[in-house]
């Protein structure tokens, strides 16, 4: 029995082969390589599954982040009375809730799923690893919307601050969810046990309330150096510019800017970071 095959099949893809022993006339052919997903579809369908599953376990968390913030605001209220101090906290309370679920669960997230075994499952599938990165990172950033634009209103009315300019969360939420997802995911996929990665994504968290919720003016120059090296201090330094009578644009620019650059690196970490642990 002879296979016939398309000449534009035999000899024009060379993914696909075709075997002809000598002798008996016979030939066999391989069966072509489906393509390589590509990023931005992989992308959207990593997103969408993930933004699925986690919309039912994670907003009691989101409404736990919430409350947490808007509680330390109430609290701070009888330290702070108003000018920069009180911008700086309002600032800080509204970004801890994208620092909540963007570095504190996630790092959980992924540190679970390395632990667990469900890194095979998505190294089976075709996509690139980027793709499955950078959709549960958007996954889990999407979810810190409601509650930090609630956060920010709240504060802004405790602390009867102008919500005139409070459009700049609009770029403040992403690029400081970016940020943060990449270094969360980075430190759960880095982690060797799950439960380190649970105590790094809560240092992490503990970073962010500590050096972005209380008064840089009121911080102690070692601290204030580590400040400087937490990815969402330039996300709270530029919503806390925004709540000026005659913000700074060009600063709170650069602010978003290195927020970006920021982002960047640690979602490219955390990439490699997924490279590296998919293999092991």
């Amino acid at each position: 029995m002879t296979s016939i095959v398309p000449a534009e099949v035999a000899g024009a893809d060379p993914v696909t082969k075709r075997l002809s022993p000598a002798g008996d006339g016979a030939g066999a052919v391989a069966a072509q390589l489906a393509p390589r997903a590509k990023l931005f579809p992989s992308l959207a369908a990593v997103y969408r599954a993930q933004l699925s599953r986690a919309r039912v376990a994670r907003i009691p968390l989101l409404f736990v982040a919430t409350f947490q913030s808007i509680g330390i605001m109430i609290l701070m209220r009888g330290v702070v009375d108003g000018g920069s101090e009180a911008r700086a906290v309002v600032a800080g309370s509204s970004v801890l809730v994208v620092a909540f679920v963007a570095l504190n669960l996630l790092a959980q997230y992924f540190g679970q799923l390395r632990a667990s075994g469900g890194l095979d499952h998505y190294a089976t599938l075709p996509v690139p690893p980027a793709a499955v990165v950078l959709g549960a990172a958007g996954a889990y950033a999407s979810f810190t919307v409601p509650g930090t634009i609630v956060t920010a209103v709240t504060g802004s009315v405790l602390f009867q601050l102008p919500m005139t300019h409070l459009w700049v969360l609009v770029a403040v939420i992403p690029l400081s969810g970016a940020a943060l997802s990449g270094l969360g995911a980075a430190l759960g996929l880095l982690a060797p046990r799950q439960e380190l990665a649970t105590l790094l994504g809560q240092l992490g968290m503990s970073a962010a309330l500590l050096l972005g919720v209380l008064p840089a003016g009121r911080m102690p120059a070692p601290i204030g150096w580590a400040r400087d090296l937490l990815p969402s201090t330039y996300g709270v330094e530029a919503l806390s510019r925004s709540f000026g009578a005659h913000p700074d644009w060009a600063v709170i620019a650069l602010d978003l800017g290195v927020c970006a650059v920021v982002g960047v690196l640690s979602l490219a970490v955390a990439t490699w970071a997924y490279r590296r642990a998919a293999v092991r």
